[in-house]
């Protein structure tokens, strides 16, 4: 059963599936499309679970199951993944590209291949204080309090120069 996401519980698992490339108007379309109704009829056990999802800055599905309601299973989180996966293979975007970090700086959204970092880092494109998003976030909650994080507070800060402290 569809949820508006403003209205699902900040409990909510989610799961956040970052594009390859920012989609278009009319791929933002199909995907809402494809989402709410993948949605409305999300089930788990033959329940339906209370669902949602939101599409960010045309690079981000964001989809959500509040397991307090009935708790996603495996074969329930395979079918959404499923979904993504036909959405992907019909809309010509990857959503599950592991090697590309996002970055945001001011409202632009760009992405650095995790082989690239460290020339990028020379480049100036990125730096401690740049926002990147974390994808692990699993709740609603964390995904409001935790999801652009600065880079220097995450696993990237091993590219990192180290800051020396002037005694």
């Amino acid at each position: 059963m569809f949820v508006p996401f403003e209205k699902i519980n900040e409990h909510a698992r989610i799961w956040v599936y970052q594009a390859n490339r920012k989609f278009n108007s009319d791929e933002s379309n199909i995907i809402s499309q494809t989402l709410l109704a993948f949605t409305e009829n999300w089930l788990v056990h033959g329940q339906p679970m209370h669902a949602s999802f939101d599409l960010k800055f045309n690079q981000f599905i964001i989809l959500a199951a509040d397991d307090q309601v009935s708790a996603p299973s495996g074969c329930s989180i395979d079918d959404s993944v499923r979904t993504v996966k036909k959405l992907g293979a019909e809309l010509g975007i990857d959503f599950f590209d592991r090697t590309l970090i996002a970055f945001r700086s001011n409202e632009d959204i760009f992405t650095i291949s995790s082989s690239d970092l460290k020339a990028k880092l020379k480049e100036e494109m990125w730096n401690r204080d740049t926002l990147v998003f974390n994808n692990l976030v699993g709740t609603k909650r964390e995904l409001v309090q935790s999801w652009m994080v600065p880079a220097g507070t995450t696993w990237l800060k091993r590219y990192l120069p180290q800051q020396s402290v002037v005694g």
